[in-house]
Order: C-alpha cells, then sequence, then structure tokens
C-alpha cells in the first residue's frame, strides 16, 4: 500500500446492485456484508444505494470492475485469503491466519514487540494481491504487511531487506502502513480522517467504505432532489459536476495533500503537490522507478500535449480498456490523421509486421509491450509506463535505464538489442531528443548538466513537468548561478514550471530568493504558493510591503492549511517546525517538531531539528541530550550520528565527536560532508594521516564534492604528499573549470612532481 493507491469502488453497492439487477437469487446469495460502522452521510451526501435506482446501466457495467471489489467489510463473501489455520514466517517473525466465530484473525508480532492476536476488520483491494486492515485501537486501521497473492495463492511479505522493529514507521503497526494517515484519501467516498491531535487517535468516517459514486461525480443530495422534482427543476440546477481527468489525477498521482474535499471540479493543483522527476522516483529517461502512479509519467508525454486524456483509452465504469490488443492505440494512430489533433498528427501505419518486426498477435507486436512497459510493485503489481517512450538500449547502456527489448528478451544484452533496433530502423532513433543525458548527468552531481538542463528549461517541446524538474535540478547544482533561470521560470505560464522555480529557490542563498520568486506568493495555483512560502521560510522578508506582504500571508495561511489537513502526519508537522524556525519563531517552532516527534518517534529528521532549534537558540546541553536521545532509537541513522558530534564539539568533546563522525561514515560512506568534517576533526586532533587517508579512501571511492577534495589538498600540502594531492587537485579542477587559482595550484604541484621537490 503507498500514499497514492489508484481509486477504488465500492463493494457493498456492488452486492446490493447486483442482486436489485438481477430480480431473483437464494436466501444465501441475497445476504448482505456486515454493516460498517464507519459509514455515515456526510452533508450534501446520500446512500450509495440512491445512484443504483436511476443508473442501472453505469451500476451494472461498475460491479465488474476490480475498482468495486477494493475495500469491504471482512467476511466470507470478501476475504480471498486463506486462513484456515494457515501460518506464514519471514526473518523468523511468524504469523498464523485463523478464523473463529464467523471473524477473521492474525497472530503476530504487536506494536509493543510482543505476540499479540488481531482481528481482521476489513479487506483490501482484490487482485493481484489482497491485504487486510486491522483495528490496533485508537481508531487506528492498520495493513497488514503480509498480503496474500491471488494468483498464486500464496502469503507473501511487502516488505524488503530486514524487518522493521516495532514502534517505527514501517513496522506494520507504523504510520506508514496507516489506513487513516496514508490510503483513506484514495479508498473511500468523502473520507473524512478526523484526527484528534489532542488525543491522538481518529474518528475517522466516510460516505461509502470504499471509492463509490460520488467520489467521481461528486456529492448527490443536490442531484436526487434535481432528480425527484422532475419537469419543476432546470438543467441548470443538475446538481453534479462532470467526471473528468482532474478527478482521476488526484489518486493516480504521487503527491502531496495541500487540502482536504478534492472532487470533481476542483482543481487537482489547488489540492496536491505532485511530485516532480526526482531521481529517486524516475530513471533519468523518465520512465517509472518507484510507484509514481500514471500522473507523472503521463504528463511526459506527446499524448497528454496533444490532449488525450484517461477516458479516451479508458472505460469510465469498468476501469478497463476501451478496446482489445493494439485496438485503442489505433483508435488515433491510424493511417488518416484523426479530426480532433490540430497541432499533431499520430497517423502512420504502426500496427503492422513491417513497424513492430514482430509477427501479428505476438507479445511484440503489441504496442503496449514496446512503449508502455511494465514494473511491478508491491512485488506482484504490474503497472505501466504511461510516458509512451520508445525503447532506446543504447540508453541502458550508458544510465542502466530499463528498455522493453530487454524485459522481454531477458537473456539478450542491451547491446544486442540496440543493434538489432541499427538493423531494423537506421541508426536515427539514437539521435531522438532524450532528457535522459541531463537528468543522468545532474544525479550524478555534475556541474555540466547545468546547460543541458538549461536547454530542456527552454525547449518549447518539452512537458511542463520536465521543464520544472529540471529548473529545480539546476538550483540544487548552481546555487546562485542560476538566479536568472529559476526568476525566468517562475515567470512561466505552466503551473508546473513555477512550482519547479519555487522549490528551487530553496537551493538560492537566502538573501536572493525573494527576487527570484516573490511575485508567486500571489500565484494562482495553491500548489505553487505553499512551495513559495515555504522556500522564503528562512529568506529576508522583512521589506515586503503592500501587496506583497498581504500575498505573503495568503500563503502562509495556505501553508498552515497543509499542516492542517495533514495534523497526523510527522513530515508534515516536521517541515512546518523547520519553516517556524527559519521564521525564527522558537516557542512555535518547538511545538511542531514536538508534535512530529509524537506522531513517529523514528523520524530522524524531527529530532536533529529539534537539536539544532536548541542549538541555534543556545541551548547547548539540550541539543546534546536530544541527539543522544534520538540515537537510542535510531542508533544506525547516519543523520543523528552527525549532528551528534557536532553538538560534542560544542560541548568541547572533540574525542567523543570523533567516535561519532566515525560512525556517521560507516554508515554512509558516500556523504561528502561527514567525510569532510571527520577529516577536519581529525586533523584538530593532532591526526592529519589519518584525515588524508580517510579523503582518499571517499575520492577513490568515488565521491566528487568539491569541499572534500579542498580538505584533501589543505591537509595534503600541510603533509607534504604532493604526488597524491595532485590527484585531488585535479580532480577539484575539474569541478571548478574556471577558476584561476585551482589551475594554477595544479601547475605548481605538477612541477613540483616533475622536479621532485
Amino acid at each position: 500500500m503507498a500514499e497514492s493507491r489508484k481509486a477504488l469502488l465500492h463493494l457493498v453497492l456492488g452486492f446490493f446492485i447486483a442482486f436489485s439487477i438481477s430480480g431473483h437469487a437464494s436466501a444465501a446469495e441475497t445476504s448482505l456484508p456486515a454493516p460498517d460502522p464507519q459509514i455515515a452521510i456526510h452533508d450534501g451526501f446520500v446512500d450509495e444505494k440512491k445512484c443504483a435506482s436511476c443508473h442501472a446501466d453505469q451500476v451494472a457495467a461498475f460491479v465488474k470492475s476490480n475498482h468495486a471489489r477494493a475495500m469491504a467489510v471482512a467476511d466470507d463473501s470478501t476475504v480471498r485469503a486463506n486462513f484456515d489455520d494457515a501460518s506464514f514466517e519471514h526473518d523468523g517473525i511468524l504469523t498464523a491466519f485463523f478464523k473463529r466465530g464467523g471473524q477473521y484473525f492474525v497472530r503476530t508480532e504487536g506494536p509493543d514487540g510482543k505476540e499479540g492476536e488481531f482481528q481482521v476488520k476489513y479487506t483490501f483491494a482484490y487482485e493481484p494481491l489482497q491485504q487486510y486492515l486491522i483495528d490496533i485501537g485508537g481508531g487506528r486501521l492498520q495493513a497488514l504487511d503480509i498480503a496474500w497473492d491471488t494468483n498464486k495463492r500464496e502469503w507473501f511479505w511487502l516488505g524488503a531487506g530486514k524487518p522493521a522493529k516495532p514502534g517505527t514507521t514501517y513496522h506494520w503497526t507504523g504510520p506508514f502502513y496507516r489506513w487513516n494517515r496514508t490510503c483513506i484519501d484514495c479508498h473511500s467516498t468523502d473520507p473524512q480522517a478526523n484526527f484528534q491531535p489532542e488525543i491522538g487517535e481518529y474518528k475517522s468516517t466516510y460516505v461509502a467504505t470504499s471509492i463509490g459514486c460520488q467520489s467521481c461525480h461528486g456529492s448527490g443530495a443536490k442531484h436526487v432532489d434535481w432528480a425527484e422534482a422532475g419537469a419543476s427543476q432546470s438543467l441548470s440546477n443538475f446538481g453534479l459536476a462532470p467526471a473528468d481527468q482532474n478527478v482521476c489525477l488526484g489518486c493516480h498521482s504521487r503527491r502531496t495533500k495541500l487540502l482536504n474535499g478534492h472532487g470533481p471540479g476542483r482543481a487537482f493543483l489547488d489540492h496536491f503537490s505532485p511530485s516532480l522527476l526526482r531521481p529517486d522516483l524516475y530513471f533519468p529517461d523518465g520512465q517509472i522507478l518507484d510507484e509514481v502512479f500514471e500522473y507523472g509519467s503521463f504528463q511526459q508525454s506527446k499524448m497528454a500535449r496533444a490532449g488525450v486524456v484517461c477516458l479516451d483509452c479508458h472505460k469510465q465504469h469498468e476501469a478497463t480498456l476501451k478496446a482489445d490488443g493494439n485496438a485503442v492505440c489505433t483508435q488515433c494512430h491510424a493511417e488518416t490523421k484523426p479530426e480532433r489533433f490540430t497541432n499533431f498528427d499520430p497517423s502512420g501505419s504502426f500496427d503492422t509486421p513491417a513497424h513492430t518486426h514482430h509477427p501479428a498477435g505476438a507479445a511484440g507486436a503489441l504496442c503496449a509491450n514496446c512503449h508502455m512497459p511494465q514494473r511491478a510493485y508491491m512485488k506482484v503489481d504490474p503497472r505501466r509506463d504511461h510516458s509512451f517512450v520508445i525503447p532506446r538500449p543504447d540508453l541502458s547502456i550508458a544510465y542502466g535505464t530499463p528498455n522493453a527489448c530487454t524485459t522481454c528478451h531477458a537473456t539478450q544484452t542491451n547491446a544486442w538489442a540496440a543493434e538489432t533496433m541499427d538493423e531494423w530502423y537506421g541508426t536515427a532513433w539514437r539521435e531522438r531528443p532524450t532528457i535522459a543525458h541531463a537528468f543522468a548527468g545532474a544525479a550524478q552531481n555534475d556541474p555540466a548538466a547545468i546547460e543541458a538542463l538549461r536547454a530542456l528549461v527552454a525547449d518549447r517541446e518539452q512537458a511542463g513537468i520536465v521543464k520544472g524538474s529540471a529548473i529545480v535540478e539546476m538550483g540544487r547544482l548552481g546555487g546562485d548561478a542560476v538566479f536568472a533561470d529559476v526568476a525566468a521560470a517562475a515567470a512561466s505560464p505552466d503551473p508546473l514550471v513555477r512550482l519547479g522555480a519555487a522549490q528551487a529557490a530553496g537551493s538560492l542563498p537566502p538573501e536572493l530568493r525573494l527576487n527570484a520568486i516573490g511575485k508567486l506568493l500571489a500565484d494562482e495555483t495553491r500548489a505553487v504558493r505553499v512551495a513559495t512560502v515555504t522556500a522564503l521560510g528562512n529568506a529576508p522578508t522583512a521589506d515586503l510591503l503592500g501587496d506583497q506582504r498581504r500575498s505573503f500571508h495568503v500563503a502562509l495561511e495556505d501553508l498552515r492549511a497543509y499542516v492542517q489537513a495533514n495534523a497526523d502526519m510527522a513530515e508534515a508537522q516536521n517541515a512546518y517546525g523547520l519553516f517556524l524556525m527559519g521564521q525564527r519563531q522558537a516557542d512555535e517552532a518547538e511545538a511542531a517538531l514536538r508534535r512530529a516527534i509524537s506522531l513517529d518517534g523514528s523520524l530522524a529528521g524531527a529530532h536533529a531539528n529539534l537539536a539544532e532549534l536548541y542549538r541555534a537558540t543556545g541551548q547547548n546541553e539540550k541539543s546534546e541530550s536530544t541527539y543522544a536521545e534520538a540515537i537510542k532509537i535510531s542508533p544506525e541513522d547516519p543523520l543523528l550520528r552527525y549532528g551528534h558530534a557536532l553538538s560534542l564539539v560544542r560541548e568541547k568533546d572533540l574525542t567523543g565527536a570523533i567516535e561519532e563522525l566515525e560512525r556517521s561514515v560507516r554508515l554512509a560512506p558516500a556523504n561528502a560532508q561527514y567525510r569532510t568534517t571527520l577529516a577536519i576533526a581529525l586533523d584538530s586532533a593532532g591526526r592529519p594521516d589519518d584525515a588524508f587517508a580517510s579523503l582518499d579512501e571517499a575520492v577513490a571511492g568515488g565521491v566528487a564534492d568539491a569541499d572534500l577534495l579542498s580538505a584533501a589538498i589543505q591537509i595534503g600540502l600541510k603533509l607534504r604528499r604532493y604526488q597524491e594531492t595532485l590527484k585531488h587537485a585535479e580532480a577539484l579542477a575539474l569541478l571548478r573549470p574556471d577558476d584561476p587559482q585551482i589551475a594554477e595550484l595544479v601547475r605548481q604541484l605538477r612541477d613540483t612532481a616533475q622536479t621532485g621537490n
């Protein structure tokens, strides 16, 4: 289960409708699931059963979908897994599954680390896997991290690596697996988490257990009134917003919620801030890496820019494709250009062996298999990439990106695939424009990538999400050198580019940020305003006057609404605490950071930020003890070890600081900042040889960082190890080719190496 799982529709309604349409069934077949105690008909909504009384055809289509079987009260008609005294063991943790009195139970490791017995309250999803929701008290519904594979008909663990410890984020009883926090927005109709921060409990309710008619069509009370009034009501009082792509995006995206209440007719970017093309989420060529759903991929595509929408390919109620095989693609990609496209020509002869080089009907002849390769999430759930790329085995060789050729022909090499494509299509495909070179360079922290990223931002053919992502990477790599680029992006008509500009401004020196993005405080899009005020959190804003001052306060209210909408998310409270630190509101910042820690005590960032707040306010002893307490909770977190080391330095305990720095380096050997600080500490302690060895080891391991190399040069010169120091100076010259001092140092070291002096 992830934060934005695909929208899934209401099982209880499905059983009701199936019976009402058929008109006859046995007594056993007509039994309905047990009532759901969390259902409440919120203001403006109606019972979902009312929809079926007039819309039988739509409902009949809907009940065929997996959406209709997404979440339900657990009973014999909904549970698909083996609960007949079955068991599953992983990493020494034994979980048993059994029934008692018509109810379903699991016996496994609980939140306190002890074995406990827990009742399954709901099923979650239908295929290819089904999870089970368990009430652990305080209104918390937790998704068990052992799921049922509906194809292999076996239990499997969703995790990876070592199991999370009880009391931490990723234990099945922790925040990540909490339905009220992570899943509720996309799995229920008008969900209201109703988190009670004063007691840390939930009183969650929804109109329907899973996604129902009113999730896509809007609250139905006015529509029912209109329908029951008959001819006395005009069509203008129809009472529903049309279901459109905007509704789909709310769940089919990797995003951060900014405001509750998203639905039809309400702008996506006013309720959510979508994740851009980050290297932890997407491959350099834009293909899906982590579980990002469809929005970010589709936004990159030519189809999206041509005006294609979800319902061009997918049936509205069945949630299946409109046609079989390649027919869904040849709706548009036919030999004759469709009239709907004025500035885009998708025509051509594609559904032929001459194009596919595979026999008709073969897997390689299917458009989706080449242009929408699959990637499995949750171990058994294949999802198709919606960026509609062509296979590029040459990029796979260069950057490790996947391609459809070797995904299918798994025993072959990328070189074989590239040579085969050369034979089929010539070599021009290798020269097709791609975002991969720019983003791969950025992922390697190569300053030379800035020019390639700048070209993407200037390219009129690129999608807004690509340009916005490129400007974020430029800011991270270039700092104040890309001020003009960030300011120009802030004037873009595309909200995703402006969102990228606002995020990029966070990498500029604080004194430059207001000039770069200040006008975005009054942006028409909430996502942009929140990103802007966040970036300005620690920037000088005392000079804000008139309209800009008012805009700042409006954007600040947007930020507070985001914090309120995510009152149960430690990450949101931590981010707000950091913002308040920048605003020099120490008491409010401390309260926010303590809220974050109370929500998730294993969130290292909140502990570190609280300790840094104490440091900034002159409370060094508190800072050190806060780090020490956090390390007891997360002893393997390098950030906490590093922060604790700095606090020990302030306490004049250099020996203890070096021990903690050495631990942080062991835990994160590629982190240049940790290495550099350790070297400085070792040198200060009279151990320059150890300091130089640590830096040399980092460089040999591929760490290319200007500060680290500068430290290595300084200590190398001190030790008169000129030959080794020359290598570091040459590496630094590559990072700073326009620095005359470094060039001169390289020249002098080369002379010294030649003369032996």
